[in-house]
């Protein structure tokens, strides 16, 4: 009988290695003992490492009340930052509110529109005194603070005359020729210097500009002054995205703004103070923006009617002209009304042609009353007991703008302007000591040589 190798009934020890021909023990789930002990000891070394990166000293209470301190400090971090935002839109919001009740307060200033017909030019004899004609129309505008200069057709479809296109502040229109060429003089002339190359180029209509006095309005600013407010193009430069456009205001460099607008638009900026960098800053504003914060005239605007009853419709302002005077010989004299008694939000002056007023209103299809007297509120004649036959309508502007002066008062008037860094027409800031012959000293005014 052959002896085996173990008692019968004996269990078989568990070793390192399973003996030869038996199977290794398995834990539960089919998972291998050896692998079960493995995991256990894995485990309580974690455990260990944990107890051992503990803080000595602290309980684990207090860790956890340390922990819950730094999410809640965390928290009141995250809602303070949240409450900054909502208090800084917020304050955003009041801003823009602001900026917008100022320009609505801007819009409201008073202002006095003239009327011209462009029939006057073809009254002219050349081309030299036709650009003349237009040059003292504009200088009458500029002197008297005329804020906008209508040139409206008092022939109308009569006689078959060219027509031309030009450019004003409703778009391009197309008129009569002679209209046309009033308004680009007069726009020309009430255009800053700098800025006439960008927007004039070479035309017929502009051939002896280079002859009329210039405006030397406050508007028209040199390199050397230094003012809050400056006329300008955008230009057409690459930005940064979430920067304004490039605008050339007169200056060796371009003024970076607030708004990307498209280029080739004229705009009115305010220059921004610098704030240690080299590059200019400013924001674009309104029109109105710089006569209503510094009183300060700021040019004149240019529309085109083509006829009579247009100059009232196509205002543009939002509620019309509420106070209208028509200019003629057969009106009541000037010397009548009251001073200060014609109150005014939006003033319109209108003047006759050669025939006068009468002709256009006979020209205007459109108009259905039989005397010019009813279109206006007060029918006038700026000038009683005239010793020439008959007044040019350039004369009639500077004579009505100066009798009308004393009887005109604005519900909203621009301030009086009390600033300084506008270059002022014939205004020298010293004046220099001439000896004469005889040893006086006397004092030499220069500044009509300004």
């Amino acid at each position: 009988m052959q002896r085996s190798g173990r008692i019968p009934g004996e269990i078989p020890r568990l070793t390192g290695k399973p003996s030869r021909g038996s199977h290794q023990c398995e834990g539960p789930g089919g998972v291998p003992g050896g692998a079960g002990l493995a995991g256990v000891t894995k485990n309580f070394e974690v455990m260990s490492e944990l107890q051992v990166t503990k803080p000595p000293g602290k309980s684990w209470r207090e860790i956890n009340q340390e922990r819950k301190t730094l999410k809640r400090q965390r928290n009141e971090e995250k809602i303070l930052k949240r409450e900054k935002r909502i208090a800084l839109d917020r304050e955003e919001e009041k801003k823009f509110k602001e900026e917008v009740e100022k320009e609505k307060k801007y819009s409201e200033i008073s202002t006095v529109s003239i009327a011209i017909p462009g029939s006057i030019l073809e009254n002219a004899q050349s081309a030299e005194l036709r650009t003349y004609l237009a040059g003292q129309i504009a200088r009458a505008a500029c002197v008297f603070c005329v804020d906008e200069v209508i040139v409206y057709d008092d022939v109308g479809d009569k006689l078959d005359t060219k027509k031309s296109k030009v450019e004003d502040v409703d778009g391009v229109k197309l008129a009569r020729k002679s209209c046309v060429q009033l308004a680009r003089i007069l726009q020309y002339l009430e255009c800053p210097q700098y800025l006439r190359k960008h927007f004039f180029p070479l035309h017929k209509d502009l051939e002896f500009a280079g002859l009329l006095n210039p405006l030397d309005a406050p508007h028209h600013l040199r390199m050397s002054n230094d003012f809050k407010f400056r006329e300008g193009i955008t230009m057409n430069k690459k930005v940064k995205p979430g920067r304004g456009s490039q605008v050339n205001v007169g200056l060796l460099q371009d003024v970076s703004t607030d708004k990307l607008l498209n280029p080739g638009i004229r705009v009115t900026v305010r220059m921004l103070a610098p704030q240690g960098g080299k590059k200019l800053k400013g924001k674009i504003v309104s029109l109105t923006t710089p006569r209503a914060e510094t009183g300060v005239y700021w040019g004149y605007t240019v529309r085109i009617a083509n006829n009579l009853s247009q100059v009232f419709t196509q205002s543009t302002y939002k509620d019309g002209y509420d106070l209208t005077i028509g200019t003629s010989d057969r009106g009541i004299p000037v010397d009548d009304l009251p001073d200060g008694g014609l109150k005014y939000n939006h003033a319109l002056i209108v003047f006759g042609g050669l025939q006068g007023i009468e002709a256009a209103l006979e020209s205007d299809e459109q108009l259905q009353v039989d005397e010019a007297s009813l279109l206006f509120n007060h029918y006038i004649n700026v000038l009683p007991n005239q010793g020439s036959r008959t007044i040019r309508t350039e004369e009639a502007v500077l004579v009505a703008l100066s009798g009308l002066r004393s009887k005109l008062k604005a519900n909203n008037a621009p301030m009086i302007f009390k600033e300084s860094g506008i270059a002022k027409s014939s205004i020298f800031s010293g004046k220099l000591e001439v000896s004469d012959h005889s040893g006086n000293e006397s004092n030499f005014d220069l500044s009509r040589f300004d």
